[in-house]
């Protein structure tokens, strides 16, 4: 499945619930993180769609099998919230309510659609934070890794990539076939797409204030959620968030940061019950 963009056709993987009388289902639309894919969604689109909902996971513009510019500002989080924001008010023309997810990077960049007035019912952030990504080991490889792919190319940036992942606290080797696609997926990703993403982790600003006024002045509710070992930004940081935004918060256990992947029935148990009382109230 392909969806229309400013940047061109945006790959995504839809499951499509019944609409009994007619009557527009409400959408899930799930926005992945740095080096990620509509894949990473896999485990959530099911049980979203037995649950009424349409569920669409999408690659943003320059991953994988989505195409984008070769101009690295076009992958900022306000770049590319401009372009998530239009293509919300597509999905949503035919008056289906839209329920908007987006994981770590991709956090940012739905908050950056919702602040270029994207018409949603609902905002997920999940494993992402109020601004650029703290020091720490995630934060190093953003800054190890831009000179590997200015420098030697896209072969040498994924090597040092699998190296710095392995020495992740933690981190299990993926199975062979998953370690396959990873590879693939992250050779397939424009360079120019990983560099502007990077630069966007590394130098986003906090915009949690404009985006508390923005839920408030438009009646978005708003849910922050997250691993209970999240490496990337602290627990505590993001719980911060959610009190700032006056939304809720949850944590997920048996997950990092990647509850999507590590413990998906977790995660839907709090996501499925928020976001129906959303379309309820």
């Amino acid at each position: 499945m392909e969806l229309p963009s400013r940047y061109g056709p945006v790959a995504a993987l839809s499951a499509r619930a019944p609409e009994p009388g007619g009557h527009p289902a409400p959408i899930a639309l799930l926005v992945p993180g740095y080096t990620g894919s509509k894949e990473d969604f896999a485990p959530l689109l099911d049980p979203i769609t037995d649950a009424g909902m349409h569920a669409i996971a999408i690659d943003l513009p320059g991953q994988y099998e989505s195409k984008g510019p070769d101009d690295e500002a076009a992958y900022l989080p306000a770049a590319l919230g401009a372009v998530l924001a239009e293509l919300v008010g597509k999905l949503s023309a035919e008056g289906n309510p839209v329920l908007l997810l987006g994981h770590s990077f991709g956090g940012l960049v739905v908050r950056g659609a919702v602040l270029a007035g994207a018409p949603v019912a609902g905002l997920t952030l999940m494993c992402t934070g109020p601004c650029e990504l703290p020091d720490g080991p995630r934060r190093k490889a953003l800054e190890l890794g831009e000179p590997a792919i200015r420098e030697h190319g896209m072969d040498a940036a994924l090597r040092l990539r699998e190296e710095l992942d392995r020495m992740l606290p933690g981190r299990l080797a993926p199975a062979p076939e998953l370690a396959t696609f990873l590879r693939q997926r992250f050779l397939s990703t424009l360079p120019a797409g990983l560099l502007g993403m990077a630069r966007g982790l590394r130098t986003e600003p906090d915009q949690v204030a404009p985006l508390a006024r923005t839920l408030h002045t438009s009646g978005i509710p708003c849910l922050v959620t997250c691993g209970e070992g999240d490496d990337a930004w602290p627990v505590s940081t993001q719980r911060d968030m959610a009190d700032r935004l006056d939304a809720d918060f949850a944590v997920i256990p048996g997950a990092r940061h990647s509850p999507n992947v590590e413990n998906p029935s977790a995660l839907l148990n709090t996501l499925l019950p928020t976001w129906r009382s959303w379309l309820t109230a």
